[in-house]
């Protein structure tokens, strides 16, 4: 099984930490993308702030099944 990170705003991604999530914190999009291009190996699931998924232009939705998976939290 794969593991599940976190990554967006510190306020947002810490308290997963205590589910088993692995932690990414990134404060501006300049260090999303950063953190994005050098996900840990593993990461089957990210979980990501709706800032986070507007600093990488995703859409969950669209992902077509490829790895890693992402979901963005609610606003």
């Amino acid at each position: 099984m794969g593991r599940v990170a976190a990554l967006g705003e510190r306020t947002r991604v810490t308290g997963l930490a205590l589910a088993g999530a692995v932690v990414l914190v990134a404060d501006d999009p300049g260090a999303v993308r950063r953190i994005w291009q050098s996900l840990p190996d593993g990461i089957d699931l990210v979980i990501l702030t709706p800032a986070a998924s507007e600093a990488l232009g995703l859409d969950p939705a669209a992902s077509g099944g490829r790895r890693p998976l992402t979901a963005v939290m609610p606003s």
